[in-house]
């Protein structure tokens, strides 16, 4: 048979993945889309460390005829994006960087004004308001619980609910949750601002009691105890978290608590941001459910803010002014980005006013918090 190079060459076009854009061409959305979150990403600097392999993971995703997620059937062998996935789907993934976050966290003003637990708690008014709203706008419950946690503002316990909840919405909740973290210091002041008098964010507290190392060690086994014997379901995180926190702090694991902050959560990262990327596919992210998703995130985000000010305004009331509202802001658990919001907010009212250490008592409650509120949620909807 006479070789034909233009015949070849159709035919290899023909079985190439340029050809299944012609049958699908939603794909070729997909990678424009992703496209987009690696400009987001690289050139606005929009959380890159997760926006990133996130993005690079929906590229993967949408290229066809590459198998990557592609599922055993009869001893064949997995694509490389399924295995990397099932870490998400077994909250393995998740719970690893909460043990990254509690080896890099001080909870030393948390224990020294515990009401900071309150300002933390006020602060998860978005994850419930957000819920009704999503319920409102005909989401199933499980799904409306998954979409409300962006209002905790914590990717980790956004991505391990909606693995659970709503794994078709995950990629949507993912990067709706870390968007709105980076976004934290153009979003955030306003409202601050909005909520609360010059008076009040002129406010200098008074410095924090010195915490003893006992208190240090003691905390986090005492939270992981209290919290999981309350809520069994908060155990992949809070137990990680605190694990992370007691290497820190007991002094005898210096080497663990360095690997937990820096190496391992900076792998399990790229593993984590690939494996959320490559549920983004076009039948299940490019739909009208996304957008929504997307707004009740901002709603959520808003709702959390409000609710730490004004119980920040509480505290400030009862207290006879000695509490800055604007503490009450970092009950959401971008650590310690809010913490630093709050702080810049209070030096622009007052140039003498350090809020930083009195905002990250809310700021590590609101990580509790959040986790907490993913513990609920899942014992409520979970299978």
């Amino acid at each position: 048979m006479q070789f034909s190079f233009f015949g070849a060459l159709g035919s290899i076009l023909a079985s190439s993945g340029f050809a299944s854009f012609l049958e699908d061409p939603r794909s070729l959305i997909m990678i424009i889309i992703a496209c987009v979150l690696l400009y987001m990403g690289i050139g606005k600097k929009f959380e890159p460390l997760l926006l990133v392999p996130i993005a690079f993971g929906m590229l993967l995703a949408n290229l066809p005829l590459t198998g990557l997620l592609n599922a055993p059937v009869d001893g064949s062998s997995p694509g490389m994006l399924w295995v990397f996935y099932q870490g998400v789907q077994h909250a393995i993934y998740p719970s690893i960087i909460f043990l990254g976050i509690g080896a890099m966290t001080d909870f030393g003003p948390l224990i020294a004004r515990p009401s900071s637990l309150l300002l933390g708690a006020a602060a998860q008014l978005g994850i419930f308001s957000a819920f009704l709203l999503a319920l409102v706008l005909g989401f199933p419950g499980a799904v409306a619980a998954a979409i409300a946690i962006i209002g905790g503002a914590d990717g980790p316990t956004s991505i391990l609910v909606a693995s659970r909840l709503a794994p078709d919405y995950l990629p949507a909740i993912a990067i709706a949750a870390y968007s709105y973290m980076a976004l934290i210091p153009l979003i955030q002041p306003p409202i601050m601002r909005l909520l609360t008098t010059k008076k009040e964010r002129e406010v200098k507290m008074e410095q924090l009691r010195q915490v003893s190392k006992t208190e240090k060690i003691v905390f986090p086994i005492a939270v992981a105890i209290i919290v999981i014997l309350l809520i069994p379901d908060t155990a992949p995180l809070i137990g990680m978290l605190m694990l992370g926190n007691l290497l820190r702090e007991c002094g005898v694991t210096d080497r663990l608590s360095d690997t937990a902050q820096n190496a391992l959560c900076n792998i399990v990262t790229i593993f984590l941001g690939l494996s959320v990327g490559c549920k983004a596919i076009a039948s299940t992210f490019l739909t009208w459910e996304t957008i929504k998703i997307i707004i009740l995130g901002l709603i959520a985000f808003t709702f959390s803010t409000v609710g730490g000010l004004l119980f920040g305004k509480v505290m400030y009331k009862l207290t006879g002014g000695k509490v800055n509202p604007l503490i009450g802001s970092a009950g959401v658990s971008a650590v310690p980005m809010a913490a630093r919001v709050s702080q810049v907010e209070g030096q622009k009212a007052n140039p003498a006013n350090f809020l930083l250490m009195h905002a990250m008592g809310p700021n590590v409650a609101g990580v509790i918090g959040s986790a907490v509120a993913a513990g609920f949620v899942l014992k409520v909807f979970g299978a």
